[in-house]
């Protein structure tokens, strides 16, 4: 399947979950993540769900990170750059959806990409080389890009890979791990 084909099936399964299934799933991702070796960090970058899309709901793993004393950054999308500008989530930070329903902060403190250590990422699908497919705007990709060598890169998936994506192009930067309900899957790119 390509790129377009697989877009269209995994946003068929993910609409044909119940709300309840989604908070079930997305409670096992969150504690599925505490697994990962990457606690020893300070800078988290966290996407908000969109609920309209039957996203990976972070609200718990957002809990988590809080719990942990962690930095937690949260992105605005810029669409006349296609870029992602990264704030720091405190008390004080108002969140708001934008047209497409993405969850927002409104402004605050911008965190520099290179000061992530830990990024939490939405897909669509992602494949058993720990590539993944988004929505197709390339955010993920060019912020991904921006940030320093070493980042950790985590998918988080209600379903498990496919085989293979093809057309997997230069521009699109693999995962080191994605977590489902049931699984870590390591990609070993360190």
């Amino acid at each position: 399947m390509n790129k377009q084909e697989l877009r269209k099936k995994f946003k068929a399964l993910r609409t044909g979950l119940s709300e309840e299934e989604i908070e079930n799933l997305s409670l096992k991702i969150a504690n599925k993540c505490l697994e990962l070796p990457v606690w020893d960090y300070k800078y988290y970058h966290i996407f908000l769900s969109i609920a309209e899309q039957k996203e990976v709901d972070t609200e718990f793993l957002l809990h988590i990170l809080q719990g942990k004393d962690k930095e937690v950054i949260i992105p605005k999308s810029d669409p006349q750059t296609g870029e992602l500008i990264n704030f720091l989530l405190t008390d004080q930070t108002v969140i708001k959806k934008n047209r497409w329903n993405i969850p927002e902060p409104e402004e605050g403190i911008e965190i520099p990409n290179k000061k992530i250590e830990v990024i939490f990422i939405p897909l669509l699908a992602f494949d058993t080389n720990g590539h993944r497919i988004g929505y197709g705007k390339g955010f993920y990709d060019r912020f991904l890009a921006s940030c320093k060598p070493g980042v950790q890169k985590i998918g988080l998936s209600f379903f498990d890979p496919v085989e293979e994506i093809r057309e997997v192009y230069s521009s699109d930067v693999p995962l080191d791990y994605c977590v489902t309900p049931e699984k870590i899957y390591d990609f070993g790119l360190k």
